[in-house]
C-alpha cells in the first residue's frame, strides 16, 4: 500500500492470526482510536478471534464527508482502502480466508468498511456497519459490479443520524443486498449517532450464524 496510511500503527487483542479460528479487522471512527474500536471487539467474540484495529494518521481516514465528491477525500481514501486490503492480505497468508475475515467498523470506520466490502466482492466472514453507508455523493451510482456470495451484513442506524442520512444507509443496505450479501439492516428511532445494545445482541448472533464461512 501507499499514502498518507502507509505505516499506519495496529492494535491487536485475542488470537494470533497463526492460530485464530477468524480475524475481525475493526475500523474506527474520525477523532477516536484503535483502542477505542478494539473495545467493541472484544464485546462481540471470543478470544478465538484474532482482532485487528489500524490506526487512522491523523484520527481521520479522509478528510471530507463520506458523502463528498470522491476526489474530495483522496488521497486518503484509496491509502486507507489499501491499507485494508494489506490486512486482509496478511491474514490470508497466515491461514485465514476470507470467508473467515470480518470486517466491522463505527461512522466513518462504517463507512469504509461497507465500502471496502463492496468494491472487493467475494464471500467474507462478515460485515458489521454501525452508522455507516456506502461512500460518494449524492446522487452517484452505488452499483458495483461482482458477487458477496452469501456473506453475512449487518447494518444499525438511527432515523435521523446527524453524520448519516437515513436514505444512504438503506441505499447501501439494498445495494450489498442486490450484491448477495444477507443483509440485517435495524433503524433505530432517536438514538442518535452511537451504538445500542440491540446492535450488539444482532452482531453477535450473526457472527455466531456466518462462523466457519
Amino acid at each position: 500500500m501507499s499514502g498518507p496510511h502507509q505505516g499506519a500503527s495496529l492494535r491487536t487483542a485475542g488470537a494470533a492470526l497463526t492460530e485464530a479460528e477468524r480475524a475481525m479487522i475493526l475500523v474506527h471512527g474520525r477523532g477516536a482510536t484503535a483502542e477505542d474500536i478494539l473495545q467493541l471487539g472484544r464485546v462481540l467474540v471470543d478470544e478465538s478471534t484474532a482482532l485487528v484495529a489500524p490506526q487512522a494518521v491523523g484520527y481521520s481516514w479522509y478528510p471530507a464527508s463520506f458523502m463528498a465528491p470522491l476526489s474530495a477525500n483522496q488521497p486518503y481514501l484509496d491509502s486507507a482502502l489499501g491499507l485494508l486490503a494489506s490486512l486482509v492480505t496478511e491474514a490470508e497468508a497466515s491461514g485465514i480466508p476470507a470467508e473467515r475475515v470480518v470486517l466491522a467498523g463505527f461512522s466513518q470506520g462504517a463507512c469504509l468498511s461497507a465500502e471496502f466490502v463492496a468494491r472487493n466482492p467475494r464471500r467474507w466472514g462478515g460485515l458489521l456497519v454501525f452508522s455507516g453507508g456506502l461512500i460518494g455523493p449524492e446522487g452517484m451510482d452505488l452499483t458495483h459490479p461482482g458477487e458477496l456470495d452469501g456473506t453475512p451484513v449487518f447494518m444499525g442506524c438511527s432515523d435521523r443520524d446527524a453524520h448519516i442520512p437515513l436514505a444512504r444507509f438503506e441505499e447501501s443496505g439494498r445495494e450489498l443486498e442486490r450484491m448477495g450479501a444477507v443483509v440485517d439492516l435495524e433503524v433505530y428511532p432517536g438514538i442518535g449517532h452511537t451504538i445500542v445494545p440491540d446492535e450488539l445482541h444482532r452482531a453477535r448472533a450473526l457472527l455466531g450464524a456466518g462462523e466457519g464461512g
